[in-house]
This record gives C-alpha cells, sequence and structure tokens, in this order.
C-alpha cells in the first residue's frame, strides 16, 4: 500500500484517523501498532514477522544493555552482537544474492542463487531499531519496557516503508506521551497534500522523460541534449519523489502527534558537495554521522589518513545501504572522493571571497548530475556510456526530434520542478507575511488552495496507472 494509491486515501487513511481518535486515549498505542502492522501486511503479509522477529530480538537487547548498564564490557559485548546480529539479518535479506553473483562473475563459480526477496522497507526498519538500542545505551531514550511500544516505534505506518528514518531520541517521550491538537493535525494535513502533489503531479510526471532517455541501448543515438534533459528529469524525480514520500510522513506524523525531523532542505541549491550532503536525506546522514562516523572519530583526529578512512567507510556503507549493485558502491566511492578532497582542502567553504562560494554551485550541480547517472543506469556500463553521451563522445548528435518532442510536451512541469526545487516560493511568501492584507486573505485562501491542489492531484491518481516509488527499492 503506497501513500498516493486510492485505496490508501480513501480507505485506510480515513479509517484509521477516525477510529483512532474515537477510541479512549489508553489504548490508541495499541490500535496504531495493529494498524501499521496490517499496512506493512498489505503488500508484504510474509513479511511482517520478519519485521516482528527483529523488534523482539532488539528489544531484548535493549533490556539486557539497560540493565547491566554498570558492566561496561559485558555491555559492550551485547551492543556488539545487536550489530552483529542485524547486519546478519539484513546483509542475507538484501545482499546475499548480489555477493552470490559477484562470486560467481569474478571467480567463475556456480553458486545457485537463493529464493530471498527484498522485503520492503527493510533498509529503513533496521537501522531504526538499531537506533532504539543504540539510543538507550547513550541514554538518549528510556527503555522500553513494554515491547508493544517498541513495535510501535518501528512500524509507524507513516515511516514505516520508506522513511524518514525516525530515530527514537526524536520521539521517546511521545510513544508515551504526545499532545494531539488541531493545530498539528491542521498542519499534518497540508504537508501532506504538498507531499502528496510533489509525487503524483511533478516526480511522476518527469519520470516518463527519464525512463525514455535511460531507457536507450544504442546510445550514439542518444542525443546530447536528450541525455542532459534525461539526468535533469531523474534529478527533479527523485527529488521529490524522495521528498514527498518524506512530506507526507511527516504530515501523517502531525497528525497522529508525532513530530519527525525534515529530511530534506533543498539541496539542489547547495555550494559544495559537502552541503549537498548536509541538505539531502538528512536523516540517514545524520544516522552514520552519529553511529558511524563520530564514533571513528569522525574529523576531529589527528591523521588525515584516519580522516579519509573514516569518510572511506561511512561513504561506503552509504552507498551499499541504497541498494545490491556495484552501481551504488560506486555512486558512494565517487562522492567519498569528492567529500575528501572538500574536507582535505576547505575548499569551497573557507575560501574568504563569496562570489567563488556562490560559483561552485556549477560544478556542485554538475557532480550530483553525474552522480545521479551512477545511481539511475541499470549497470556500470550503461552509466559509463550514458555519461559519455553527455558529453558527444559516441558521436552523438547534438539534438534529437524526441529530445525536442519531450521538452515541449514537459516543459511547465520540468520548469515548474527546478522553481519548487529553489526556495523562491517560501521565500516570497515569507516576506508576504509582513503586511496585513495578506494575512487576512490568506486565511480565506489558503485552504481553498490546499482544497483544490489536493482535487487536482487525486485527479491525477484515478486517471493514471503510472505510480512508480523510488524509495521502494530501499
Amino acid at each position: 500500500m503506497v501513500f498516493s494509491s486510492t485505496i490508501f486515501l480513501f480507505g485506510f487513511l480515513p479509517v484509521t484517523l477516525a477510529c483512532y481518535y474515537l477510541i479512549n486515549p489508553k489504548f490508541r498505542n495499541v490500535f496504531l501498532t495493529l494498524a501499521s502492522i496490517f499496512f506493512y501486511a498489505w503488500g508484504e503479509p510474509k513479511f511482517v514477522f520478519l519485521m516482528l522477529d527483529s523488534i523482539l530480538v532488539n528489544y531484548i537487547f535493549a533490556l539486557l544493555i539497560d540493565h547491566y548498564r554498570n558492566s561496561k564490557i559485558l555491555v559492550k559485548a551485547l551492543l556488539a552482537l545487536m550489530v552483529l546480529c542485524n547486519v546478519t539479518f539484513f546483509f542475507i535479506f538484501k545482499y546475499l544474492n548480489f555477493t552470490i553473483a559477484s562470486l560467481n562473475s569474478f571467480f567463475g563459480l556456480k553458486l545457485s542463487q537463493t529464493n530471498i526477496v527484498l522485503p520492503i522497507g527493510i533498509s529503513f526498519f533496521t537501522f531504526q531499531i538499531m537506533s532504539y538500542v543504540f539510543d538507550v545505551y547513550r541514554k538518549k531514550g528510556e527503555v522500553q519496557k513494554n515491547p508493544l511500544n517498541v513495535a510501535l516505534y518501528v512500524s509507524l505506518f507513516p515511516q514505516l516503508i520508506a522513511g524518514p528514518i525516525v530515530r527514537y531520541e526524536t520521539v521517546a517521550k511521545e510513544i508515551n506521551c504526545r499532545n494531539e491538537n488541531i493545530e498539528d493535525f491542521s498542519a499534518g494535513v497540508c504537508r501532506f497534500i504538498i507531499g502528496l502533489a510533489k509525487k503524483v503531479i511533478l516526480s511522476n510526471t518527469v519520470a516518463v522523460v527519464a525512463d525514455h532517455a535511460f531507457g536507450y541501448m544504442d546510445f550514439s543515438t542518444l542525443s546530447v541534449s536528450m541525455a542532459w534533459l534525461g539526468v535533469i528529469c531523474y534529478a527533479l524525480q527523485i527529488y521529490f519523489d524522495f521528498s514527498g514520500y518524506s512530506d507526507m510522513a511527516i504530515g501523517l506524523g502531525l497528525m497522529f502527534g508525532f513530530h519527525f525531523l525534515e529530511n530534506f532542505n533543498y539541496p539542489y541549491m547547495s555550494r559544495s558537495v559537502s552541503e549537498f550532503w548536509r541538505r539531502w536525506h538528512m536523516s540517514l546522514g545524520t544516522w552514520f554521522r552519529d553511529y558511524v562516523y563520530f564514533p571513528m572519530g569522525g574529523s576531529r583526529v589527528k591523521s588525515k589518513l584516519k580522516l579519509i578512512f573514516n569518510l572511506l567507510v561511512v561513504w561506503t556503507l552509504t552507498g551499499i545501504w541504497y541498494g545490491a549493485s556495484w552501481n551504488f558502491l560506486m555512486w558512494g566511492l565517487f562522492y567519498f572522493v569528492l567529500l575528501a578532497i572538500e574536507k582535505l582542502t576547505g575548499f569551497p567553504e573557507k575560501y574568504p571571497k563569496s562570489w567563488v562560494r556562490n560559483l561552485y554551485w556549477i560544478p556542485t550541480m554538475l557532480f550530483v548530475m553525474l552522480g545521479w547517472v551512477l545511481f539511475r543506469a541499470p549497470d556500470l556500463s550503461h552509466a559509463i556510456n550514458y555519461t559519455a553521451s553527455m558529453f558527444g563522445l559516441i558521436n552523438n548528435p547534438l539534438s534529437s526530434t524526441d529530445a525536442v518532442f519531450l521538452w515541449q510536451d514537459n516543459r511547465f512541469f520540468i520548469l515548474i520542478g527546478i522553481l519548487f526545487s529553489f526556495p523562491v516560493v517560501k521565500t516570497f511568501v515569507k516576506h508576504l507575511k509582513d503586511y496585513v492584507l495578506y494575512n487576512k486573505i490568506s486565511k480565506v485562501l489558503t485552504p481553498l488552495l490546499y482544497g483544490a491542489l489536493l482535487f487536482i492531484t487525486c485527479a491525477y491518481i484515478v486517471n493514471s496507472t503510472y505510480n512508480p516509488f523510488i524509495y521502494f527499492n530501499f
């Protein structure tokens, strides 16, 4: 079940909200947990038990760590065993087939593939349950004696299958004591509508252009303009897919009294690769920062070699986290090289002249686009040839009829997508709030605008069968 489906919008969500607010508040956690498990079981019934097993095992680990806290050696051993269990679980279901295929390819072996299917959302709920145990160990949240509360934290349907990765310390208090109110609920509804529109209207529309461009097999016929149009559209698709889903999750959380942290902050306005990763998928970046990078010493190490090693570990893991293929590993290593250069040189953030930092936006976006080619292409060979086509290195024509047609047919959505990738509208509205007349008019117009946006988005959903979710691959 996806948020942009009719069954969710007109069935699951209204029924769940109505039941949640009608029942006794003492039973809301139990109800929300059961509703979330049902939500996951709708699409992945056989994997519900895997998720519940993971919750139970880590619930026990957290209890043991809290109980034996005074014994440092035992606690660290339990923590290491917890990591090993989760990583093993994660590896078997996400990377075992890839590992077998790689061994067969490199060494000429004939190992049989398994019949294991990737459970939806495994990357998110595995990292989330590990966050719970880590935060109990670091005293960033109290251990939960009631296993249903741990199950609620992990399985909460707004963020279960596609994030953001909600840290336990963020919602630890709200699990047992939260304040549902009309202000949060209305803000949540508005946020959900924005995310839904991002996904359905913008991401799905430009995805058609990206799919066409990356579908070329004879790269000599892929024009330079088509290649660039394709990667720009994919950059917009993945941003509005990822951030749209995060907006919907944050909005849904507010409807039930939970406050999730932001996950995207206009990453395409970044003036360095480092800044891009402070703005893109922030819940994943901070997870690796706090649970991997900082414990290894982070950037506050005496040796530059150690700094490089720390970055290598984090970005290798980041690439692997996204997917089981060499493309994702190379994508992670690509960013490792770029970030290592910026860390070691301090360029451009430490450069005294602001115009130089602003100008560095151009190469930053070029690096990001090249990274998206690696991310989107089905294999490394395809990525290399597509990149070569972007620069006309395979005798590519500069333009083509399909590039012109797709641009003319979709230019409105592409330009709107580019506009909303920057805080132009947000800044404009912020300045308007200084005027009394605007505030009076907005009280009337805002509900109408959100209602119209929801109506248009629902019309798109009903009339379209094309509704991919990139997030589900992770």
